[in-house]
C-alpha cells in the first residue's frame, strides 16, 4: 500500500523528547515495521538534517513546497491511504492548527490532489484541527469540505 502524506511536517523524528512515539515520530514506525511500501509526502516545509536522513533512510519521496510550486505531482496507483494534516495548507486557508507553517498548499490544490489520486483509495484520516485556535470556524469547514472530497473519491473506488 501507498501512503500518501499531505503535511507541514515529515513526521520522521526517531523520536522526539525521548519519545519514539510522539506526534512527530508516526511516519518512521510506519516505515520500519514496513507497514507501507510507499510513504510520498507532500506540502513539507519544515525538515531538518535528521528528518533529511530519516527520508533517505526510508527511502521517502518528498515533494516539498519548492518542488510542488515547480509542477511535482505524486504518481500514485494501486490502494492508497490518505494522511492529511490540516497545517499541509497555508495557514491563511486553516488557521486552526497547532503548528503555523506559512507557504502551504490551498484548498483548491489539496481539493485537486484528492480528485486526482489514480488507485483506490481504501482509508484516509484528516487530523490536527485545534478549535481553540481556529478564526470564525474557517479551518473546521475546510475540514469538513476535504473529509467530503475523500469519501467522493472513495466511494468511486478505482477510478
Amino acid at each position: 500500500m501507498t501512503v500518501l502524506h499531505i503535511d507541514a511536517h515529515s513526521d520522521l523524528y526517531d523520536e522526539f523528547d525521548g519519545d519514539r512515539f510522539s506526534h512527530a515520530c508516526p511516519f518512521a514506525r510506519v516505515m520500519e515495521d514496513r507497514l507501507a511500501g510507499r510513504l510520498i509526502q507532500v506540502g513539507i516545509r519544515t525538515m531538518n538534517p535528521h528528518q533529511r536522513d530519516q527520508a533517505r533512510r526510508f527511502g521517502v519521496e518528498v515533494i516539498d513546497m519548492r518542488t510542488w510550486l515547480s509542477g511535482a505531482r505524486p504518481r500514485v496507483e494501486g490502494e492508497i491511504y490518505l494522511s492529511l494534516d490540516l497545517d499541509g495548507l497555508d495557514p491563511a486557508f486553516a488557521p486552526g492548527v497547532s503548528h503555523h507553517e506559512p507557504g502551504g498548499l490551498s484548498v483548491r490544490e489539496v481539493i485537486s490532489l484528492i480528485q486526482d489520486i489514480r488507485g483506490e483509495l481504501v482509508g484516509a484520516d484528516v487530523v490536527e484541527y485545534n478549535p481553540s485556535r481556529d478564526v470564525n470556524g474557517v479551518t473546521a469547514t475546510v475540514a469538513a469540505k476535504l473529509v467530503k472530497e475523500i469519501a467522493g473519491r472513495m466511494k468511486l473506488g478505482g477510478g
